[in-house]
């Protein structure tokens, strides 16, 4: 398996983690919703399960994001503050800067569970 394969991988086995920790009793409560008459004309609250599942892809997808562009930056960033070591400013600012995507995610994420 390549590097390439495995970071996939991994952050595909992180997701599901992720989803599962967040929604520990989907399976039961769908099934327990089906036993108390709800039908396909009263779907229950589905758009408040669909704001969680929107906030968890928001952090989910961000913090993924986030971490390929690290790992990209900081892999170039070494790179070039071995050979100029006064790089070390810009390399920790565009680290910084990738990082932020994954607190644009959280922020989004905020956002969506105070409209619920």
């Amino acid at each position: 398996m390549t590097r390439d394969n495995q970071s996939w991988a991994l952050a595909g086995v992180l997701l599901l983690a992720a989803v599962m920790c967040l929604f520990p009793d989907v399976l039961p409560a769908a099934a327990q919703q089906e036993s108390l008459g709800t039908t396909a004309n009263n779907p229950g609250n589905n758009w408040l399960d669909m704001g969680y599942i929107a906030a968890a892809l928001a952090v989910g997808l961000a913090c993924i994001a986030s971490a390929f562009a690290v790992a990209r930056i900081g892999s170039a960033g070494i790179g070039a503050m071995s050979e100029k070591p006064e790089l070390t400013g810009r390399v920790l600012i565009f680290l910084g800067l990738a990082e932020g995507i994954a607190i644009y995610g959280l922020i989004i994420a905020i956002m969506i569970l105070n409209k619920l």
